[in-house]
């Protein structure tokens, strides 16, 4: 095995996942995290041979070939100004941050020019297989010798190589997670506002509604900074949030106010913009679709089934397709570079409006059950409240209100990251 060294600057989840695999594949790493970190990665990876843990991003950068800063996006600068002037001589740097612009920018400014620079980012969480998920690998200031030795290393996640330049790789992670978390932030929001574990509420529990709370606490059980640097670092991911709060708070508008036609017109014009292109329509039949059959969903719950299917409006899953014909995205166009999250997203919002009698049912709802009202409140000012947090790109006052909802559900995160990991891998295996 070829004995040039990876460097991993930032050993938090996505770094550790990153040193266990690249190390299995027989790849020697060198890996450092915050100083007060040392001793307990040095515990955690005593037993294996090829991870060497430093003390800091001096040491990490003078000996290693392939150095990856693994760090949120908002600190990146900062760190790169510290380590990146002794990188080794002739090294290939990259970073894993979901946003390149703000990572370009600080190799480009604090680099030496003989470094060369090309970067990656996994679009999935740590727990999720890498194994045929999406890659991004962009060949910014390399040769196609350096740029072949990075395809190397990291062919061993078995992950789908997708080639884009940074400002490509930032507009379509804007199109596919940030208005999809803004979304998820938002559920876990109002259920903490209306004191509410979904899981406990029949019309939360089964089919759709189990994607939505699984996914939901996936998010709430991760860092917070991870949702946060997408959100204000990328220019085109705060337009979009912004667009999503628009959306929901139109569409709760017209459920209020009872206009069935306008609500009804709206929402179709939209469904038809987003899902009723020729890709689209090429993708099967009737009962053919990304996330196939309610019977599937139904077995990854948290709570118990109700004895029938209790009626919902899904007003979050109506504004995200009227949110993507506000902005002009069609989500397929960008399937080859989405996260499991996005397809899951895009699956249920797909199966609603590809059954006329569901999408009328959730009209309906939404006209004449106010039973809902006191959730649809509490979403629409909490996509709002969001989008407002985004705009100021207040970290603080994100990281607050992200941490006090993310304790709120922390006693179901265990069993919710295993029957979400079960349902992602059940239901990805049947995508298209």
């Amino acid at each position: 095995m070829d004995e040039k060294c990876i460097g991993i600057i930032g050993m938090g989840d996505m770094g550790k996942m990153y040193a266990r695999r690249l190390s299995d594949a027989g790849w020697r790493i060198n890996g450092c995290d915050r100083p007060e970190s040392y001793e307990a990665l040095k515990k955690e990876f005593a037993g294996r041979g090829r991870v060497n843990i430093m003390q800091n991003g001096h040491l990490v950068s003078r000996c290693s070939d392939y150095i990856i800063y693994n760090v949120p996006a908002k600190n990146i600068d900062d760190v790169v100004a510290q380590f990146g002037p002794s990188t080794k001589m002739g090294a290939i740097v990259g970073g894993q941050t979901s946003c390149k612009a703000p990572e370009i920018a600080a190799f480009e400014k604090h680099l030496p020019q003989d470094v060369e620079i090309v970067s990656c980012h996994s679009l999935h969480g740590p727990g999720v297989d890498p194994r045929g998920q999406p890659l991004v690998l962009i060949k910014h200031r390399a040769s196609d010798e350096s740029f072949a030795l990075v395809e190397k290393m990291l062919s061993c996640f078995g992950s789908k190589f997708v080639y884009l330049s940074a400002s490509d790789h930032d507009h379509i992670t804007a199109d596919t997670q940030a208005v999809t978390h803004a979304a998820f932030l938002s559920m876990g929001a109002a259920w903490r506002a209306n004191a509410q574990f979904p899981w406990e509420v029949p019309r939360y529990v089964g089919g759709i509604e189990n994607v939505k709370i699984n996914l939901t606490l996936r998010i709430y059980s991760n860092k917070w900074h991870v949702y946060a640097g997408l959100a204000m670092l990328n220019p085109s991911a705060r337009r979009q949030i912004g667009q999503y709060a628009e959306s929901v708070t139109a569409l709760f508008k017209l459920m209020l106010a009872g206009q069935r036609e306008e609500l009804s017109r709206r929402v179709k014009e939209a469904g038809e913009a987003v899902f009723g292109n020729a890709r689209w329509k090429g993708r099967g039949g009737e009962d053919e679709g990304l996330l196939l059959k309610d019977e599937l969903l139904d077995r990854f719950s948290l709570g118990e089934l109700p004895q029938e299917r209790v009626r919902n409006n899904h007003l979050s899953l109506l504004a995200m397709v009227d949110c993507w014909w506000k902005l002009g995205i069609v989500p397929y166009d960008h399937m080859i570079c989405s996260t499991p999250l996005f397809r899951l997203w895009l699956g249920i919002a797909e199966s609603l409006f590809r059954k006329p009698e569901l999408l009328d049912e959730a009209i309906e709802t939404a006209i004449e059950d106010n039973t809902f009202r006191a959730d649809d409140l509490e979403f629409t000012f909490a996509a709002r409240d969001w989008s407002e947090r985004v705009t100021l790109g207040n970290d603080e006052a994100y990281r607050r209100k992200f941490e006090a909802i993310s304790e709120y559900f922390a006693p179901r995160f265990e069993e919710a990251t295993r029957v979400g990991n079960e349902m992602i891998k059940a239901i990805l295996e049947k995508t298209h």
